[in-house]
């Protein structure tokens, strides 16, 4: 059964009104549980603008409430507040640390590793890959310039994996510079919708800090490059890659809400790919 957008309006906006049960949403729509359920879910993933919580799950008397996300309201304390405001304030990978999130987790609820520029390569094509393949819902990605979407492992490429998650549903939302210089990735990755017929992949341009993978609500991938030539004299001989992971949900949620903040109001990628193939050899 086919979402439609009138359907999605209605229930927006009756959650907007205040938190409401999926069998009052079920009740409203006259539609079952279940598919009241998979639309909240449909909606959740694709905009952000609902989500769930499930009290005493796992019972017979677990309930589900599903309400309005508030991106006004990105933080919920003082620390993330003033990471949003740096966040939003940066332009560049090197204005900000993804440190400076990671240091505010529990210890067994986070990880990091560090890797030399040789070992860099082998080691992200390898842990891209697998990281795609554990989606069962959505995938956030912080991008710069979608350099990662040339990436290949054997005769598979990465945009092979995202077709793979695109057939099966899974939704990916991407944030990244549309230039002149990252046009042909986006080219590459955008081509997916068109080939499975559906718009499961959706990007937007900005310009923003960070350099990270989402996926589902399980796990945040950050990654870092410490450049020797941006460092004082040897300090540092070979280019490091940090990568810092969270696993710690609340701040997994607090990090897509972050997402959804700079993505509604950013420009389609398609409009920026429009306007870049407008400039004379360009195209």
């Amino acid at each position: 059964m086919v979402l439609k957008n009138d359907t999605t309006q209605k229930i927006k906006r009756f959650v907007y009104e205040q938190p409401r049960t999926v069998q009052e949403i079920s009740n409203f729509i006259k539609k079952n549980w279940r598919t009241a359920d998979r639309y909240v879910e449909q909606i959740s993933r694709e905009d952000g603008s609902i989500l769930t919580k499930t009290f005493r799950g796992g019972t017979r008397g677990a309930l589900k409430i599903v309400f309005w996300n508030n991106s006004e309201k990105v933080y919920s304390s003082r620390f993330q507040e003033k990471l949003l405001e740096r966040i939003l304030n940066s332009r560049n990978k090197e204005d900000f640390s993804p440190f400076d999130i990671y240091q505010y987790v529990e210890d067994k609820k986070r990880n990091a590793f560090a890797e030399k520029q040789e070992y860099e390569a082998k080691k992200v094509r390898q842990d891209l890959f697998n990281l795609f393949r554990d989606a069962k819902k959505q995938i956030f990605i912080f991008s710069g310039n979608l350099s990662w979407a040339n990436l290949k492992q054997n005769k598979e490429t990465i945009a092979d994996v995202l077709e793979e998650l695109a057939k099966k549903k899974i939704d990916i939302n991407i944030l990244t510079n549309v230039d002149a210089t990252s046009l042909e990735n986006t080219e590459k990755v955008l081509a997916i919708n068109e080939r499975i017929g559906r718009e499961a992949i959706k990007v937007r341009h900005a310009q923003q800090p960070l350099r990270a993978f989402i996926v589902d609500d399980k796990l945040a991938r950050f990654k870092e490059v410490k450049n020797p030539e941006l460092n004082r004299k040897g300090e540092m001989k070979k280019t490091t890659f940090i990568f810092y992971e969270i696993f710690d949900k609340e701040w997994i949620l607090w990090l897509q809400k972050v997402f959804w903040h700079i993505f509604h109001p950013a420009i389609l990628a398609e409009k920026r790919l429009d306007d870049l193939r407008s400039i004379h050899r360009l195209k």
